[in-house]
């Protein structure tokens, strides 16, 4: 799976977003900070993601993005399809032509398209919640 720098940022920032409260809108200083994005490459990314019509903005002082709809209808596959183009999902191959391993490399790329396109970012933000939680120490007695 090939994914740009720009694509992966996209998916970590829609992900800040899924993991805050509903319609709170959330600063670009403060994504930035907490996914450890260069807040000038995050402001391009959320504004081209904004025309897409995946996140919106509010301005003002309480203003910031948040997502346009619900992350249980958002997946990995279609940010990452805007992002990097309709290709994303594919190897790069380092040439043309049919070989002994074209037909294995068009089943990972369909396995990886299957997977992606299920995966909402509510799926990811729940197994992410789960495995913090699993650690999480408990003092009580």
């Amino acid at each position: 799976m090939q994914t740009s720098v720009k694509g992966e940022y996209a998916l970590q920032a829609i992900f800040d977003l899924a993991s805050r409260r509903p319609g709170e809108p959330i600063r670009i200083a403060d994504i930035a900070q907490r996914q450890k994005i260069p807040q000038k490459f995050l402001e391009l990314i959320l504004a081209s993601l904004k025309q897409a019509g995946f996140v919106e903005s509010r301005r003002g002082a309480e203003g910031g993005y948040l997502l346009a709809r619900a992350a249980d209808s958002l997946t990995v596959g279609e940010v990452l399809r805007f992002v990097d183009g309709p290709g994303a999902r594919g190897r790069q191959r380092r040439r043309d032509g049919a070989t002994p391993f074209s037909e294995m490399w068009e089943q990972v790329d369909s396995a990886v398209s299957t997977v992606i396109d299920k995966t909402t970012f509510a799926d990811l933000l729940r197994n992410w919640q789960e495995k913090q939680n699993k650690y999480v120490l408990n003092w009580e007695i």
